[in-house]
């Protein structure tokens, strides 16, 4: 367990309209008229105004968060609205800043709102960081989250950071520099990134709307927490909720002692691999367009199309004619008896990067006429045949 001292100092005294606001807040103990003050002149970032950053938004702004950053470039889509309860049905198409800001607004006007409308880099992380007391992390790859604990270290921060996937989520603290040399940061939870395609993201492998509302939650909590020195924060510890069983239960977390201290930044892409280096040299050889296949197809030319997505998946749409294979299938070696060998074939998937290394697998077994579809089944649906859902 892991007290900490409070992050932020107290501002200066509550209004009339404060006190009738927090006034929950004002009689709890451990919060008080110090505590809500403290909450009054934190300076919170979140990294995506998305699934995990919508109910943290909402609750940090109802329980007076002085200043809210938003570090947001995407725009709300359809898809969204499933778990992103900041946004609604009218705000499809609209910056998803701008209306995380307005529902904010509309909640507790008294909040400053900094929007960022950037895509977070190597070259402006830092410097961002450095305008917050608190970043709330709740991206969905691995290469932001290196990128946020790295720069987090760089400018001295601390951050709390979530994740979901499907029925699970996780939450942790992050602090490098935390009072008392308990600090520990990320790396120390996954020294190395996974190899690629071993953790789909959530728009291949889905998630369970209610489940970010849980783990956003939590989130928050761990801001309140740290903004104003109660309880025990989640540092030193990993907590893993699975929604399926309702089951809570908390990892200790200890210091890598083999990691090398963080003193840069440094190109995350590479570093984390969103496709492998064999992936990347099979695919650069082996691409076909999706306007290409639709020729190819039209033809009348002979090909075996195989579909590498999950069956849950191709439920949803597929390409006429595509016959369906997942990718785990054709990595392992059982599905390989079961391809022609005296066709070519085309693999596809969801956005191109399961089948990127699904081909590379079929170049490695002998498959030398094989090839995949540049942007998947987005693409198709983009580019040839806009009657298909997109999901």
């Amino acid at each position: 367990m892991t007290a900490l001292p409070p992050l932020v100092e107290p501002a200066a005294e509550l209004t009339r309209e404060d006190v009738a606001r927090y006034s929950r807040h004002l009689i709890i103990p451990n919060v008080g008229v110090t505590g809500q003050k403290r909450i009054r002149n934190a300076k919170v970032l979140f990294i995506g105004a998305g699934g995990l950053g919508s109910p943290a938004l909402l609750y940090l702004a109802a329980a007076g968060v002085g200043t809210i950053g938003i570090v947001e470039f995407d725009e709300v889509d359809s898809s969204n609205l499933q778990r992103q309860i900041i946004h609604g049905q009218a705000d499809v198409g609209r910056s998803k800043g701008e209306s995380a800001r307005e529902t904010i607004v509309g909640i507790n006007d008294t909040v400053e709102v900094r929007l960022h409308p950037v895509r977070l880099d190597t070259t402006n992380a830092v410097e961002i960081f450095r305008e917050y007391d608190l970043i709330v992390d709740g991206t969905d790859n691995f290469a932001t989250r290196y990128l946020v604990n790295d720069a987090a270290i760089l400018a001295g921060k601390p951050y709390v950071w979530g994740s979901i996937f499907r029925f699970e989520g996780q939450v942790s603290v992050f602090w490098e520099d935390a009072p008392g040399g308990v600090g520990l940061n990320y790396r120390d939870l996954y020294p190395e990134a996974p190899p690629p395609g071993m953790v789909p993201s959530c728009a291949e492998g889905g998630v369970l709307g209610v489940l970010p509302g849980t783990v956003g939650c939590i989130m928050a909590t761990e801001a309140i927490k740290l903004i104003t020195g109660i309880g025990d924060t989640l540092l030193g510890r990993l907590m893993i909720y699975d929604a399926l069983s309702m089951t809570f239960r908390t990892v200790t977390l200890r210091r890598d002692p083999g990691r090398v201290p963080v003193t840069e930044l440094v190109d995350y892409d590479e570093f984390c691999g969103v496709v492998s280096e064999e992936g990347v040299a099979a695919a650069a050889e082996s691409t076909v367009t999706a306007t290409e296949l639709r020729d190819m197809l039209d033809s009348g030319r002979e090909l075996a199309l195989i579909d590498v997505r999950e069956p849950v998946e191709w439920d949803i749409m597929h390409i006429d004619g595509a016959r369906l294979i997942p990718k785990d299938r054709i990595l392992s070696g059982e599905a390989l008896a079961e391809l022609p060998q005296n066709v070519p074939l085309v693999a596809y998937c969801k956005t191109g990067i399961r089948s990127a290394e699904v081909l590379a697998a079929l170049k490695r077994a002998g498959f030398a006429d094989a090839t995949h579809l540049q942007g998947g089944v987005v693409a198709w649906a983009q580019q040839v045949d806009p009657s298909l859902p997109l999901y």
